[in-house]
Protein backbone atom coordinates (compact mmCIF):
# COMPACT_ATOMS: atom_id res chain seq x y z
CA UNK A 1 0.00 0.00 0.00
CA UNK A 2 1.15 3.28 -1.52
CA UNK A 3 1.83 6.18 1.64
CA UNK A 4 -0.86 8.06 -0.34
CA UNK A 5 -3.31 5.22 0.23
CA UNK A 6 -2.48 4.58 3.62
CA UNK A 7 -3.58 8.27 4.16
CA UNK A 8 -6.58 8.29 2.36
CA UNK A 9 -7.83 5.06 4.38
CA UNK A 10 -6.51 6.47 7.78
CA UNK A 11 -8.29 9.99 6.58
CA UNK A 12 -11.81 7.79 5.82
CA UNK A 13 -11.15 6.13 9.07
CA UNK A 14 -11.54 9.49 10.95
CA UNK A 15 -14.40 10.78 8.70
CA UNK A 16 -16.38 7.27 9.45
CA UNK A 17 -15.88 7.83 13.31
CA UNK A 18 -17.31 11.62 12.43
CA UNK A 19 -20.21 10.08 10.12
CA UNK A 20 -21.09 7.62 13.64
CA UNK A 21 -21.56 9.81 15.81
CA UNK A 22 -24.05 12.40 13.92
CA UNK A 23 -25.60 8.68 12.88
CA UNK A 24 -25.84 8.47 16.76
CA UNK A 25 -26.94 11.82 17.28
CA UNK A 26 -29.76 11.54 14.47
CA UNK A 27 -30.91 7.55 15.82
CA UNK A 28 -31.64 9.66 19.24
CA UNK A 29 -33.75 12.05 18.30
CA UNK A 30 -35.45 10.37 15.53
CA UNK A 31 -37.02 7.81 18.48
CA UNK A 32 -37.93 11.28 20.11
CA UNK A 33 -40.31 12.84 17.44
CA UNK A 34 -42.83 9.56 16.75
CA UNK A 35 -45.68 8.76 19.45
CA UNK A 36 -45.69 5.49 20.14
CA UNK A 37 -49.67 5.03 20.13
CA UNK A 38 -51.30 3.78 16.98
CA UNK A 39 -51.15 1.39 14.38
CA UNK A 40 -49.61 4.04 11.95
CA UNK A 41 -47.50 6.07 13.82
CA UNK A 42 -46.31 2.41 14.94
CA UNK A 43 -45.49 1.46 11.30
CA UNK A 44 -43.95 4.38 10.92
CA UNK A 45 -41.52 3.80 13.88
CA UNK A 46 -40.64 0.60 12.60
CA UNK A 47 -39.71 2.17 8.97
CA UNK A 48 -37.91 5.27 10.34
CA UNK A 49 -35.72 3.46 13.42
CA UNK A 50 -35.02 0.10 11.08
CA UNK A 51 -31.18 0.11 10.75
CA UNK A 52 -29.98 2.76 8.11
CA UNK A 53 -27.21 4.83 6.62
CA UNK A 54 -28.89 8.44 7.30
CA UNK A 55 -26.94 9.85 4.67
CA UNK A 56 -29.71 12.69 3.52
CA UNK A 57 -29.40 13.52 7.52
CA UNK A 58 -25.74 13.04 7.08
CA UNK A 59 -25.52 15.56 4.34
CA UNK A 60 -27.61 18.17 6.01
CA UNK A 61 -25.61 18.52 9.03
CA UNK A 62 -22.19 18.24 6.84
CA UNK A 63 -23.88 21.26 4.76
CA UNK A 64 -24.47 23.04 8.02
CA UNK A 65 -21.31 22.64 9.22
CA UNK A 66 -19.37 23.59 5.84
CA UNK A 67 -21.65 26.56 5.63
CA UNK A 68 -21.75 27.74 9.38
CA UNK A 69 -19.55 31.09 9.61
CA UNK A 70 -19.78 31.11 13.44
CA UNK A 71 -16.68 29.55 15.35
CA UNK A 72 -19.14 28.22 18.30
CA UNK A 73 -21.17 26.43 15.93
CA UNK A 74 -22.95 23.28 17.30
CA UNK A 75 -24.32 20.33 15.04
CA UNK A 76 -27.68 20.35 17.34
CA UNK A 77 -28.73 23.13 15.48
CA UNK A 78 -29.03 21.23 12.41
CA UNK A 79 -29.69 18.23 13.98
CA UNK A 80 -34.20 18.95 13.77
CA UNK A 81 -33.98 19.87 10.17
CA UNK A 82 -31.45 16.63 9.24
CA UNK A 83 -34.24 14.14 11.11
CA UNK A 84 -37.02 16.22 9.25
CA UNK A 85 -35.39 15.26 5.89
CA UNK A 86 -35.08 11.60 6.75
CA UNK A 87 -38.55 11.37 8.04
CA UNK A 88 -39.30 12.72 4.22
CA UNK A 89 -37.06 9.78 2.71
CA UNK A 90 -38.51 7.25 4.63
CA UNK A 91 -41.84 8.09 3.92
CA UNK A 92 -40.59 8.06 0.11
CA UNK A 93 -39.43 4.78 0.83
CA UNK A 94 -42.96 3.64 2.24
CA UNK A 95 -44.95 5.01 -0.66
CA UNK A 96 -41.92 3.56 -3.16
CA UNK A 97 -42.48 -0.30 -1.82
CA UNK A 98 -46.22 -0.61 -1.88
CA UNK A 99 -47.96 -2.91 -4.31
CA UNK A 100 -48.96 -0.64 -7.12
CA UNK A 101 -45.66 1.07 -6.72
CA UNK A 102 -42.67 -1.55 -6.57
CA UNK A 103 -44.03 -4.29 -4.56
CA UNK A 104 -41.44 -5.11 -2.26
CA UNK A 105 -41.03 -7.27 0.66
CA UNK A 106 -38.28 -6.35 2.03
CA UNK A 107 -36.69 -2.71 3.02
CA UNK A 108 -33.53 -1.95 5.41
CA UNK A 109 -33.66 -5.79 6.32
CA UNK A 110 -36.98 -5.64 7.81
CA UNK A 111 -40.76 -6.29 5.93
CA UNK A 112 -41.98 -3.25 4.64
CA UNK A 113 -44.84 -2.34 6.11
CA UNK A 114 -47.61 -3.13 3.82
CA UNK A 115 -46.42 -6.39 4.38
CA UNK A 116 -46.71 -6.12 8.48
CA UNK A 117 -49.54 -3.80 8.67
CA UNK A 118 -51.87 -4.11 5.26
CA UNK A 119 -51.84 -1.32 2.72
CA UNK A 120 -53.92 0.98 4.59
CA UNK A 121 -51.97 1.69 7.73
CA UNK A 122 -48.78 1.91 5.13
CA UNK A 123 -50.11 4.51 3.18
CA UNK A 124 -50.98 6.36 6.22
CA UNK A 125 -48.18 5.80 8.11
CA UNK A 126 -46.43 7.73 4.94
CA UNK A 127 -48.94 10.65 4.90
CA UNK A 128 -47.59 10.94 8.89
CA UNK A 129 -44.13 10.99 8.28
CA UNK A 130 -44.25 13.43 5.83
CA UNK A 131 -46.86 15.65 7.46
CA UNK A 132 -44.37 15.35 11.08
CA UNK A 133 -41.19 16.26 8.84
CA UNK A 134 -43.08 19.74 8.36
CA UNK A 135 -44.15 19.85 12.08
CA UNK A 136 -40.33 18.88 13.08
CA UNK A 137 -39.07 22.18 11.46
CA UNK A 138 -41.84 24.71 12.52
CA UNK A 139 -41.35 23.66 16.17
CA UNK A 140 -37.43 23.56 15.90
CA UNK A 141 -36.20 25.78 18.75
CA UNK A 142 -32.80 25.83 16.97
CA UNK A 143 -34.65 28.27 13.58
CA UNK A 144 -35.32 31.10 13.79
CA UNK A 145 -38.99 32.20 11.66
CA UNK A 146 -37.28 32.60 8.83
CA UNK A 147 -34.96 29.80 8.67
CA UNK A 148 -37.97 27.83 9.72
CA UNK A 149 -39.68 28.77 6.12
CA UNK A 150 -37.00 28.30 3.89
CA UNK A 151 -36.49 24.33 5.51
CA UNK A 152 -40.30 24.36 4.81
CA UNK A 153 -40.12 25.25 1.21
CA UNK A 154 -37.03 23.26 0.61
CA UNK A 155 -38.93 20.23 1.91
CA UNK A 156 -41.69 21.27 -0.04
CA UNK A 157 -39.98 21.23 -3.53
CA UNK A 158 -38.39 18.37 -2.64
CA UNK A 159 -41.43 16.30 -2.43
CA UNK A 160 -43.90 18.34 -4.93
CA UNK A 161 -44.07 18.32 -8.36
CA UNK A 162 -40.45 18.79 -9.62
CA UNK A 163 -38.89 16.74 -6.95
CA UNK A 164 -40.07 12.42 -5.71
CA UNK A 165 -43.75 12.89 -6.79
CA UNK A 166 -42.10 14.06 -10.06
CA UNK A 167 -39.27 11.01 -9.68
CA UNK A 168 -41.63 8.13 -8.97
CA UNK A 169 -44.09 9.01 -11.39
CA UNK A 170 -41.57 9.22 -14.15
CA UNK A 171 -39.79 6.00 -13.07
CA UNK A 172 -43.25 4.03 -13.19
CA UNK A 173 -44.35 5.39 -16.42
CA UNK A 174 -41.48 7.04 -18.18
CA UNK A 175 -42.21 9.23 -21.44
CA UNK A 176 -40.31 8.53 -24.70
CA UNK A 177 -38.45 12.07 -24.14
CA UNK A 178 -37.85 11.27 -20.40
CA UNK A 179 -34.44 10.88 -19.70
CA UNK A 180 -32.24 9.41 -17.18
CA UNK A 181 -31.42 12.37 -15.20
CA UNK A 182 -35.20 13.73 -15.40
CA UNK A 183 -35.86 10.07 -13.15
CA UNK A 184 -33.03 10.59 -11.09
CA UNK A 185 -33.47 13.83 -9.89
CA UNK A 186 -36.60 13.16 -8.84
CA UNK A 187 -36.12 10.11 -6.95
CA UNK A 188 -32.86 11.08 -5.54
CA UNK A 189 -31.44 14.30 -6.59
CA UNK A 190 -34.28 16.30 -5.12
CA UNK A 191 -33.94 15.30 -1.60
CA UNK A 192 -29.87 15.18 -1.69
CA UNK A 193 -30.36 19.12 -3.14
CA UNK A 194 -32.68 19.73 -0.28
CA UNK A 195 -30.49 18.07 2.33
CA UNK A 196 -27.76 20.65 0.82
CA UNK A 197 -29.62 23.57 1.59
CA UNK A 198 -31.71 22.93 4.28
CA UNK A 199 -28.03 22.84 6.21
CA UNK A 200 -27.31 25.98 4.51
CA UNK A 201 -30.34 27.89 5.78
CA UNK A 202 -29.63 26.22 9.39
CA UNK A 203 -26.10 27.43 9.26
CA UNK A 204 -27.34 31.00 7.74
CA UNK A 205 -25.88 31.00 4.77
CA UNK A 206 -25.69 33.94 2.17
CA UNK A 207 -27.63 32.90 -1.02
CA UNK A 208 -24.87 33.36 -3.13
CA UNK A 209 -23.71 29.66 -1.49
CA UNK A 210 -27.02 27.92 -2.96
CA UNK A 211 -25.92 27.72 -6.46
CA UNK A 212 -22.85 25.25 -5.45
CA UNK A 213 -24.69 23.43 -3.26
CA UNK A 214 -27.22 22.60 -5.43
CA UNK A 215 -24.85 21.42 -8.10
CA UNK A 216 -23.80 19.49 -5.70
CA UNK A 217 -27.18 17.65 -4.17
CA UNK A 218 -27.80 17.15 -7.80
CA UNK A 219 -24.59 15.58 -8.81
CA UNK A 220 -24.58 13.59 -6.07
CA UNK A 221 -28.26 12.38 -6.12
CA UNK A 222 -27.07 10.86 -10.22
CA UNK A 223 -23.88 9.37 -8.42
CA UNK A 224 -25.80 7.92 -5.95
CA UNK A 225 -28.87 6.12 -7.69
CA UNK A 226 -27.04 5.11 -10.94
CA UNK A 227 -24.54 3.05 -8.07
CA UNK A 228 -28.09 2.35 -6.14
CA UNK A 229 -29.14 0.43 -10.16
CA UNK A 230 -25.68 -1.20 -10.06
CA UNK A 231 -26.65 -2.75 -6.48
CA UNK A 232 -30.19 -3.33 -7.90
CA UNK A 233 -28.02 -5.77 -10.50
CA UNK A 234 -25.81 -7.32 -8.68
CA UNK A 235 -26.77 -8.06 -4.80
CA UNK A 236 -29.34 -9.85 -3.54
CA UNK A 237 -31.99 -8.98 -1.06
CA UNK A 238 -29.98 -10.33 1.70
CA UNK A 239 -26.83 -8.38 1.23
CA UNK A 240 -28.86 -5.15 -0.13
CA UNK A 241 -31.24 -5.35 2.99
CA UNK A 242 -33.94 -4.55 0.65
CA UNK A 243 -36.09 -6.41 -2.23
CA UNK A 244 -33.69 -6.28 -5.35
CA UNK A 245 -34.61 -6.79 -8.94
CA UNK A 246 -36.87 -4.65 -8.78
CA UNK A 247 -35.87 -2.34 -11.57
CA UNK A 248 -36.65 -4.37 -14.42
CA UNK A 249 -38.12 -2.72 -17.69
CA UNK A 250 -37.11 0.46 -15.92
CA UNK A 251 -35.07 4.10 -17.40
CA UNK A 252 -31.65 3.31 -15.32
CA UNK A 253 -28.02 4.21 -15.39
CA UNK A 254 -27.19 0.47 -16.27
CA UNK A 255 -29.88 0.10 -19.19
CA UNK A 256 -27.49 3.15 -20.85
CA UNK A 257 -24.87 0.87 -21.85
CA UNK A 258 -25.00 0.34 -25.58
CA UNK A 259 -25.26 -3.69 -25.33
CA UNK A 260 -26.63 -5.53 -22.12
CA UNK A 261 -23.19 -6.49 -21.15
CA UNK A 262 -21.69 -3.62 -20.53
CA UNK A 263 -24.23 -2.02 -19.21
CA UNK A 264 -22.96 -1.97 -15.06
CA UNK A 265 -19.58 -1.11 -16.45
CA UNK A 266 -21.59 2.13 -17.98
CA UNK A 267 -23.41 2.49 -15.09
CA UNK A 268 -20.35 2.89 -12.55
CA UNK A 269 -18.55 4.68 -15.11
CA UNK A 270 -21.37 7.33 -14.77
CA UNK A 271 -21.49 7.44 -10.81
CA UNK A 272 -17.62 8.30 -11.25
CA UNK A 273 -18.48 10.98 -13.10
CA UNK A 274 -21.08 12.58 -11.16
CA UNK A 275 -18.93 11.66 -8.06
CA UNK A 276 -16.09 13.98 -9.57
CA UNK A 277 -18.43 16.89 -10.57
CA UNK A 278 -19.83 16.50 -7.18
CA UNK A 279 -16.49 16.78 -5.11
CA UNK A 280 -15.72 20.00 -7.57
CA UNK A 281 -19.10 21.32 -6.26
CA UNK A 282 -18.00 20.73 -2.74
CA UNK A 283 -14.88 22.54 -2.80
CA UNK A 284 -16.50 25.47 -4.19
CA UNK A 285 -19.43 25.59 -1.59
CA UNK A 286 -19.02 27.72 1.43
CA UNK A 287 -15.81 27.35 3.19
CA UNK A 288 -14.72 23.93 4.00
CA UNK A 289 -14.36 20.32 3.18
CA UNK A 290 -17.03 17.98 4.41
CA UNK A 291 -18.93 17.49 1.97
CA UNK A 292 -15.68 16.43 -0.29
CA UNK A 293 -15.37 14.39 2.36
CA UNK A 294 -18.24 12.92 2.40
CA UNK A 295 -18.07 12.18 -1.64
CA UNK A 296 -15.12 10.37 -0.96
CA UNK A 297 -16.22 8.10 1.34
CA UNK A 298 -19.56 7.32 -0.71
CA UNK A 299 -16.71 5.76 -3.57
CA UNK A 300 -14.92 4.61 -1.04
CA UNK A 301 -17.88 2.46 0.38
CA UNK A 302 -19.45 1.60 -3.17
CA UNK A 303 -15.99 0.84 -4.71
CA UNK A 304 -15.93 -2.03 -1.48
CA UNK A 305 -19.41 -3.13 -2.09
CA UNK A 306 -19.67 -3.59 -5.84
CA UNK A 307 -15.80 -3.46 -7.17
Amino acid sequence: MSQTIANEADLDQRFSADLARIKAAVETRLAQLLPQTGEPSLAARDSLLAPAKRLRAVLTILAARQCAADADWSDERALDTACAIEMVHTASLVFDDLPVMDNADLRRGMPTPHKVYGDDVAILAGIGLLNGAFGVVAQAQSLDPAQKVEVIDVLSRAVGWSGLVQGQALDLKPALETSVDDIHYGKTGALFVAAALGGAACAGAPSSDRPPLIHFGRELGFAYQALDDVLDQVSGDGDAGKSTGKDAGKRTAVMLGSLPSDGLDAAKARAERHLRAAADAAERACDGSPLAALTEHIRLHFAQVIG
